[in-house]
C-alpha cells in the first residue's frame, strides 16, 4: 500500500531541512520526500510500508519537534479502457487529378546558361 505522510517538524534554517530530508530518506520504503507549507516546516514522504512512528520519533531525536499531520493512502491511477484501444486514422485522399486535361499556362521553359558570377 503506497502512503503518503506529512509531518510538521520544527526546521528553521535550510541546514535543519537538509537533515531532515537526509533522515527522512534513510527510512526504509520511502521513494520520494518533499518539503511543502507556507514556512517550510511539513515534510512529504511517499512510500511503501513506512513506519510513521519511527520516523517521526528519528526526525524529533536528530531534528527537532515533529508531528505527524495526515496520513493517506495514494491511490493508483486507473487506465480507461477507452484509452488502450488504437486511435482510429482518417485520411483525406484528394480526387485524382485528370492527366488529359489540359493545363492553363503555357510551360515554362529555362535554358541554362553559363553563369559568369565569380562567387559561384
Amino acid at each position: 500500500m503506497k502512503q503518503k505522510i506529512v509531518i510538521k517538524v520544527c526546521m528553521n534554517c535550510d541546514r535543519a531541512r537538509s537533515k531532515a530530508m537526509k533522515v527522512a530518506s534513510e527510512s526504509s520504503g520511502v521513494r520520494s520526500v518533499a518539503i511543502e507549507g507556507n514556512d517550510l516546516d511539513q515534510l512529504v514522504v511517499t512510500g511503501e510500508g513506512i513506519d510513521s512512528a519511527c520516523l517521526t520519533t528519528t526526525l524529533r531525536k536528530k531534528v527537532g519537534d515533529a508531528v505527524i499531520l495526515k496520513i493517506e493512502e495514494v491511490k493508483p491511477e486507473k487506465k480507461d479502457e477507452k484509452k488502450d484501444e488504437k486511435p482510429k486514422c482518417e485520411w483525406y485522399c484528394p480526387p485524382p487529378c485528370n492527366p488529359c486535361a489540359p493545363y492553363p499556362y503555357p510551360p515554362v521553359v529555362c535554358e541554362q546558361e553559363p553563369s559568369y558570377c565569380s562567387i559561384m
